[in-house]
């Protein structure tokens, strides 16, 4: 079954701007969804739609074929939401924010207790369950938001935006919970303007751009779209001498660095034969950029 289908999606504003131009997407039930595209670009309109927030001009809409038209209280039950900016008042307790969403879905007081327990351990904020949401640092408050998502344990997850302006600790530990959400059969559509991020979460990729679907398909198949990859080499000792290889190529750093430019028909293992025939010893090796972000940015620009 698919958790969300998209068919057809337009909006037009009253002066005239499409922001939607005929949107047509599924996420299948158990996916990690990634939604890109730079600003402007639509994304946020899709999730409004979704949402109620905004009304759409045509197109279908269903999530877990439930048509938001025919029936929409019952597919929001199905759907927990993480916007971009913070929509609870700073001077409520934490805990009561949590509770109060579950009341919104009509969930018992001692249910919606329990689940909000749940989901504060797990992230990390039950300590902090008494205290006023203007208390909690930034990356602290966009874990609450994320469990005021959850409190209704909603078979969809939309985040928008979830680790915007969070330390790089913080955020690796918002993964390893996103994770474990989808390994449990939780469907997840991210949007995400940090790329590594979707090419570590993700396993399907949309790109949105001018209100249109140009990408839609796996991100193994998408990242095999790129011609060209950078890695950087450390060596174990200053290079002399390194020799050309065909469709690839070579820039010298420093005496123990090395920049290999590949295209796809080199792989990774010629050309660590290459470095040892010419007597040059790799101790480690990274990705000089984001291959995702590549890409994505190729993609727009087109």
């Amino acid at each position: 079954m698919n958790a969300l289908s998209i068919e057809n999606l337009y909006k037009t504003y009253g002066s005239g701007f499409e922001a939607l131009k005929g949107i047509s997407l599924d996420v299948r039930e158990g996916e990690f969804f990634g939604l890109l595209g730079p600003n402007g670009a639509g994304k946020t309109t899709t999730i409004g739609i979704i949402t109620s927030l905004v009304t759409k001009t045509a197109g279908k809409v269903k999530v877990f074929g439930i048509d938001i038209d025919d029936d929409f209280p019952a597919a929001k039950r199905l759907i927990g939401v993480v916007p971009q900016e913070y929509n609870f008042s700073i001077f409520e307790k934490v805990q009561d924010i949590v509770t109060q969403q579950a009341g919104y879905y009509g969930m018992p007081y001692q249910q919606a207790m329990a689940h909000a327990e749940k989901y504060l351990r797990k992230l990390g904020l039950w300590e902090k369950r008494s205290v006023s949401a203007r208390e909690l640092s930034g990356g602290m408050k966009r874990r609450l938001m994320i469990a005021r998502g959850l409190v209704h344990e909603p078979k969809l997850l939309i985040l928008d935006e979830p680790t915007a302006g969070v330390d790089v600790e913080l955020r690796r530990g918002m993964w390893t919970f996103l994770e474990e959400l989808n390994r449990d059969g939780r469907t997840i559509i991210l949007t995400t303007h940090y790329l590594e991020e979707a090419e570590h979460l993700c396993n399907t990729i949309g790109i949105i751009n001018h209100g249109m679907l140009v990408e839609n398909t796996s991100k193994r198949e998408l990242l095999r779209k790129l011609d060209m990859e950078t890695f950087i080499f450390e060596t174990s000792a200053p290079v002399v001498s390194l020799s050309p290889l065909e469709n690839v190529s070579f820039n010298l750093i420093d005496e123990t660095t090395v920049e290999a430019t590949k295209s796809k028909a080199r792989s990774l293992n010629e050309i660590f034969i290459h470095f040892e025939a010419n007597n040059v010893f790799i101790e480690s090796m990274r990705n000089k950029s984001n291959r995702l972000e590549e890409l994505f940015l190729g993609m727009v620009e087109k």
